[in-house]
């Protein structure tokens, strides 16, 4: 990934669409500062925002991180090549899915290598009409919690970021052949295929 590609790449579409700095700022619940220093090259948003702000461009999350559109109109990023960062100071968390470049707090993040789930950081999941239930059997304590969960599927992903105190437990549109990945603070990065044994597949009937 390369920052100034990409921010490029993002001012040429907002310009496209008609929308100020500030425009898309305020759909993204950000500052039109922050939208400045994606276009510049010096930031760019995390995983949480970039499915959003290529949603208000008109484009695919992977074609803003390759910087460029397709002549032909085919957008060739691969969301099962996945590879996720975490920043250590603020926990923001970047997706990209190849060889990528970026920095998060004035540090360089390397790309997380994940695990393979264990019996302590086991997915319950179960299946209504059109969503998954999925419970990750882990303590949620301030020193110790897990704190995202992400769900890649074939042509798209689903993120939800977890906090302390509450329940490891998120509900997300039903999609088919994907991964899980999460995040524990203390143990690290860990993924776990929808058929993998460690994921228990459960019908589930709502009360």
């Amino acid at each position: 990934m390369n920052l100034k590609d990409s921010g490029r790449l993002i001012a040429v579409l907002r310009k496209e669409k008609g929308l100020t700095q500030k425009q898309v700022a305020d759909k993204l619940g950000v500052v039109a500062k922050t939208v400045s220093k994606w276009e510049t090259g010096n930031g760019f948003p995390d995983v949480s925002s970039v499915e959003r702000l290529a949603a208000v461009l008109g484009v695919s999350t992977e074609t803003l991180l390759r910087g460029k559109l397709d002549k032909n109109g085919i957008d060739a990023g691969n969301i099962k090549k996945t590879r996720l960062c975490v920043c250590p100071a603020c926990g923001s968390v970047v997706q990209g899915t190849g060889n990528f470049q970026i920095s998060c707090c004035g540090k360089k993040l390397t790309p997380l290598r994940p695990q393979k789930a264990d019996g302590e950081h086991e997915i319950s999941v179960s299946v209504t009409d059109n969503e998954f239930y999925v419970r990750i059997l882990h303590e949620m304590t301030k020193p110790h919690y897990i704190s995202f969960l992400m769900y890649v599927g074939v042509d798209r992903y689903f993120l939800v970021k977890l906090y302390p105190e509450q329940d490891a437990a998120v509900r997300m549109p039903q999609m088919h052949g994907g991964k899980f990945y999460y995040y524990c603070t203390q143990h690290g990065l860990f993924e776990c295929e929808m058929q993998n044994a460690a994921c228990k597949i459960e019908k589930f009937s709502p009360r």
